[in-house]
């Protein structure tokens, strides 16, 4: 977005009786309003790495300015991601080398985390080291990770926003959840992966954790049965978990209430990873104001 700028000059002029009079003249520019929010994608060779790519490029205020994965080294992340023009920017496997160089420039920058758990607490550090800030989607961190991130990120003064999810549509769901909780004492958890490594999901974990926040006991029918097709119970409060692997199916999560005489289900789908980039886009622009880590996306909706 562009501001207006215009300068006001004043002109003298003699009449022909030699009085002197003043009049303005104006010229007016087309100035930046303020600079692009500088992005650097970790992990952006990944689907949603290259998802990421396209979506911040096409993201007003903001643009990628480096691309770090250890996969397609060297190649440019425009290309990568079939966009029409090269970005001029080579994914490289290096993260000190690209926040270094963009941390020259001074401008803001925030990094996006794709990558393991294993390697997030390191990578938030050399951001924060580089006065770099952090938006992290690496599912199954581990909370100790969190919590240290978060005592980290509270001595440096410096933003994190760690989402468990990126889909506004997920969060959307979690909040109907909490909302029907309130109304009825049977519920059950359905969902569906492709792959068996995803299950329990991290949607229907912080699906469970919600509703056990609440402080009411569910299913207290059978509560305590050890029939393996009930599913598996997450957390003390007695919700259920029924999970189905098929290839082909899209990651579905299904959430299932009833009381005598009726069921209320609330259900999303994912069927494309582009799904995330909305999130990931009000991320960007939300954790450039932060001075601590926030945990979650839907503080923000």
């Amino acid at each position: 977005m562009a501001a207006l700028s215009c300068n006001f000059n004043p002109i003298n002029h003699e009449s022909c009786v030699k009085a002197k009079t003043t009049r303005l003249s104006t010229s007016c520019s087309m100035q930046p309003s303020q600079n692009n929010i500088k992005v650097v994608i970790n992990g952006a060779a990944k689907e949603i790495g290259r998802a990421a790519v396209v979506a911040v490029t096409k993201a007003r205020g903001m643009e990628v300015a480096g691309a770090v994965d250890s996969y397609l080294v060297g190649e440019d992340v425009g290309k990568v991601c079939d966009m029409e023009e090269a970005l001029q920017i080579p994914i490289i496997n290096d993260l000190t080398m690209v926040l270094g160089s963009i941390s020259q420039s001074k401008d803001t920058a925030v990094v996006v985390d794709f990558t393991d758990p294993s390697t997030v607490y390191d990578n938030v550090k050399q951001a924060t080291a580089f006065g770099m800030r952090s938006v992290v989607y690496v599912p199954r961190i581990k909370p100790d990770t969190v919590m240290a991130l978060s005592g980290f990120c509270e001595k440096a003064s410096m933003g994190c926003l760690v989402a468990p999810t990126l889909s506004i549509g997920s969060i959307l769901l979690q909040q109907a959840a909490i909302s029907a909780s309130f109304h009825y004492n049977n519920v059950e958890i359905v969902e569906s992966r492709a792959n068996a490594g995803d299950l329990p999901s991290q949607d229907a974990i912080q699906i469970a954790n919600n509703l056990s926040n609440i402080g009411q006991i569910y299913n207290r029918d059978d509560i305590l049965t050890d029939v393996l097709a009930r599913g598996q119970v997450l957390g003390e409060d007695g919700v259920r978990l029924h999970s189905l692997v098929l290839p082909g199916l899209p990651a579905s999560t299904t959430v299932y209430f009833s009381a005598p005489g009726e069921v209320y289900s609330v259900k999303h789908d994912i069927t494309d990873v582009r799904c995330l980039m909305p999130g990931l886009i009000l991320a960007i622009r939300k954790v450039v104001r932060l001075k601590n880590l926030v945990y979650g996306l839907e503080k923000f909706l």
